[in-house]
């Protein structure tokens, strides 16, 4: 029997071409995917590595201890003292204090260099008395900085910005720009750097004014004598430190990093695998509709088999070993292409200029297995079904050329099965809606299991749909005709080959109309409930210096402007610190647009507060209640509640005034400012502010209408991301389509022969094919649309309870584009099926059996 399924395998090698295809795509998706994020954890952990070669210890605060989690605010930056006490103990080689933060730089031609978030900038250590060497960024060409309005980059920057020693370069910390004098240029091992980022080193005492205060650190770094090991080392420093603070040897804090960039690997791992596996999932039918096709055409051949002896558990057998042998073949191709697809991924990075620290392809052993596995259980498990349909032909249908066809009663369990499960998903998507807890899990289960019971229904639901078609296909003429009837007369083959293009454009259609809604709504949020003509903020939503709002309110046709200040605060008794946000109280009112269910933002000073209904509603306020507050730096105080107004996604919490708030605040700084003009926006203004914050590529100076184009923006670039993720799904769906024609074609034979005997010319014989696949394309497609639709409805229903603007919307246009790309599937699928059918030997097709 294994050697008659090797024979099967060669004989059939060409119809099981596209089977093999759509198993590899789905392999080489997982495989590549393994090697990839492999690669990119091992450089980047490599990167880190190379980071730390002169840390042996670490201190810096520590924001999860009792210490720190007893005050609202951040933990201490570490001072001076400390760094002289530790840097005095024996065993201590070298002591260092670090300090760094956000810095961006502008290249030569304004724009900003760098990969955003990691446009970073530190202090050149030069110890002491200032003479030393930071062992960290050993100069390249010129000199550290020594005083304000030096600054020295980093060699890769360099390189990219042509900045040289004596250039003046333009860089902003916290929103007003600095002219500052290139004085060197040093090599790092930084793995932001490394990773495409710019590093800016200033002199200790202006890094400090920048970031924390004269005298601070935010880490201070050790380097042990030789002879004295890194745990001693940490043990020695450990009773120096305050309570906030922590100190870990260089092994440790590599471990932790290599730990923080696996977690980070990991998500994006894990949503690749995801799109695999809706790859392979999809991969199943045409697995599946692959051996069926092949049992249905082999039917005498495996009668006979069971005629002269074999066992059911025999002729099961040697369906599943051409299975086995179809797995293993695409599952080592698969991984070879893995390969090449994670290398292509790298590449693509670097086109994007997304810099990966440079390092070998890593290919892991789980690669190389799952590839393996999964091929091989994935196609043997889709191949069962019909290897067990295989075992149950009986001998005596050896002398008929057909086999039995699938019964009336075998349609009718199938429809009441998929019955039940459809009812039973349909409802569990509605309990989801309207349940308390686990909405999402029952709302997932129930889409589940009506994706399935829609499957199985599929060959019930072909008739109706196929035959709503039937007056486009008479206008094909006798092949439109013959097209419909082909395409109903098997309805199970039917079905599974719509099922591949049904899933992918169910997930496709759901997305788009989740993402679009969500667009619309978060676009209404964002304008609807702003008044102000612009919004400031920086690139990367950094804090802002209140200078920034200084200069803005400076500015001529200003008429009201106010900057949201936030700090953290114990609110009535709550452990968990709760952010305050500072505001402008005389203003706020002209540039939001809130609705107030009491009270206002009239008198807004003092003591008083307005605060959101959800945060009123779980501590229990109302308007004229008083509360207690731990501020940032421990003062206690209390507010009272003068207004309750309906927060959403963009502002809520507590709002109170800026003057009030800001003695109590370590650092004063703004998240944004909203300012209004006398003109209003328009291109003119726009120009006149940014010119007067320095034309600074770190800030963004934004109306409502910029506002909406980000969001736009931020959710096409998810999707067209999602759509390219999903397109393997629907390139495997569109090779199912194909071996399903191309099998079919071959199955039909004799019956093409016989109608281009009797008249049918090769046109129509193409055309014929061609009419039979669009039509089952675009019941895949149907079906999709519908279900995705659906999903996306129900799971709107759950985002507006979150989202008070939430508003459906059904992307009609998109909807239609999914269709005539369904029937541009079915075109293309037959292309070569078509082509067959024309080509047949009339003569030699009716003498074939």
């Amino acid at each position: 029997m294994f050697r008659t399924a090797l024979r099967n395998v060669l004989a059939h090698k060409a119809r099981l071409l596209m089977t093999t295809l759509a198993v590899l795509l789905g392999v080489a998706f997982v495989s590549g995917t393994l090697v990839f994020t492999s690669t990119v954890s091992e450089a980047f952990q490599r990167s880190s590595e190379e980071g730390l070669t002169h840390v042996d210890v670490a201190v810096r605060p520590d924001n999860d201890s009792e210490a720190a989690e007893a005050s609202p605010g951040d933990a201490a930056n570490l001072p001076q003292e400390l760094l002289d006490e530790v840097a005095a103990l024996p065993g201590v080689a070298s002591a260092t204090g670090a300090v760094s933060g956000f810095a961006a730089l502008a290249d030569q031609d304004g724009d900003l260099v760098g990969a955003g978030w990691d446009t970073t900038g530190a202090n050149y250590y030069a110890g002491p008395d200032g003479g030393a060497q930071d062992v960290r960024y050993p100069m390249a060409e010129g000199r550290a900085p020594e005083r304000a309005g030096e600054i020295a980059i980093d060699s890769e920057t360099a390189e990219r910005t042509g900045y040289r020693v004596g250039d003046t370069a333009r860089v902003s910390v916290d929103g007003p720009v600095r002219e500052e004098t290139i004085t060197g240029v040093f090599t790092t091992d930084d793995g932001a750097v490394a990773a495409g980022g710019s590093l800016v080193l200033f002199d200790t005492a202006t890094a400090q004014e920048l970031w924390t205060a004269p005298g601070e650190y935010t880490q201070i770094t050790l380097q042990a004598a030789p002879g004295t090991s890194q745990e001693a080392l940490r043990e020695a420093v450990a009773p120096l430190i305050p309570g906030d603070a922590e100190a870990i040897t260089g092994e440790r804090l590599a471990a932790d990093q290599a730990e923080s960039i696996e977690q980070a690997t990991s998500g994006m791992r894990t949503a690749l695998l995801a799109f695999a596996g809706i790859s392979l999932f999809v991969g199943v039918f045409i697995i599946a509709n692959t051996f069926t096709m092949l049992v249905a055409q082999r039917t005498r051949e495996l009668a006979l088999l069971r005629a002269v002896g074999a066992s059911r558990r025999q002729v099961t057998r040697s369906v599943l070993i051409e299975a086995l042998v179809v797995g293993t073949v695409a599952g080592l191709a698969g991984f070879a292409s893995g390969i090449g697809i994670a290398a292509g991924l790298r590449s693509l990075m670097g086109s994007l200029d997304i810099t990966i620290p440079e390092g070998p392809l890593l290919i892991p052993a789980s690669a190389v297995i799952a590839s393996v596995v999964v091929g091989v259980v994935v196609t043997m498990l889709a191949a069962y079904l019909p290897a067990r349909r295989a075992a149950k032909i009986p001998p005596v249908a050896a002398m008929s050329s057909i086999h039995a066809a699938p019964t009336a009663r075998g349609l009718l369990v199938r429809n009441a099965i998929g019955a039940v499960i459809s009812a039973g998903g349909g409802a569990l998507v509605l309990a989801g809606i309207g349940a308390d807890d686990n909405r999402g899990a029952t709302m997932g289960l129930g889409a589940a299991l009506l994706v399935i019971g829609v499957f199985v229904l599929t060959p019930l639901l072909s008739r109706p749909v196929i035959a709503a078609a039937a007056p486009l296909l008479r206008l094909g003429g006798v092949s439109g005709r013959l097209a419909r009837l082909n395409a109903v007369r098997n309805p199970r083959r039917t079905a599974a080959t719509a099922s591949a293009l049904m899933i992918g454009l169910t997930l496709i259609t759901g997305i788009t109309v989740i993402a679009d809604s969500m667009a619309r709504s978060i676009d209404r949020m964002a304008t609807e409930s702003l008044r102000a003509d612009y919004v400031v903020s920086m690139a990367n939503f950094a804090p802002l210096s209140p200078e920034v709002e200084s200069i803005l309110a400076g500015q001529p046709g200003v008429t009201a402007i106010t900057g949201l200040r936030m700090s953290p605060a114990l609110v009535a008794g709550d452990p968990d610190p709760m952010d305050l946000v500072g505001v402008n109280g005389r203003s706020i009112g002209e540039l939001t647009d809130l609705d107030f269910t009491a009270g206002s933002f009239e008198g807004l000073a003092g003591d008083r507060a307005v605060v959101d209904t959800d945060t009123a509603e779980d501590f229990g306020w109302s308007v004229g209640d008083s509360f207690p507050v731990t501020y940032e730096d421990g003062t206690a105080g209390e507010l009272t509640v003068s207004g309750l107004y309906e927060g959403n996604m963009m502002i809520s919490g507590i709002m109170m005034d800026a003057a009030t708030l800001e003695p109590h605040m370590d650092r004063v700084t703004d998240m944004q400012v909203m300012l209004r003009t006398e003109g209003g926006a328009g291109d003119a203004t726009r120009e006149r502010l940014e010119a007067a914050l320095g034309d600074n590529p770190a800030v963004q100076v934004q109306d409502r209408e910029d506002i909406s184009e980000d969001i736009a923006f931020m959710f096409t670039l998810m999707l067209n991301l999602l759509y390219g993720l999903l397109a393997m799904a629907v390139i495997v769906a569109v090779l199912g389509v194909i071996n399903t024609l191309a099998m079919s074609v071959f199955e039909r034979r004799q019956e093409i022969g016989m109608l281009r005997a009797i008249g049918l010319d090769r046109r129509a014989t193409k055309r014929m094919v061609r009419l039979e696949s669009v039509v089952i394309a675009l019941f895949g497609g149907v079906l999709g649309v519908g279900l995705g639709v659906f999903f996306g409805w129900a799971v709107g229903e759950l985002l507006s309870d979150v989202i008070s603007t939430y508003e459906l919307v059904l992307p009609w246009g998109r909807m239609a584009v999914f269709l005539a790309l369904a029937g541009l599937v079915g075109v293309l699928a037959a292309l070569w099926p078509a082509r067959r059918a024309a080509r047949l030997n009339m003569l030699a097709a009716i003498k074939a059996d």
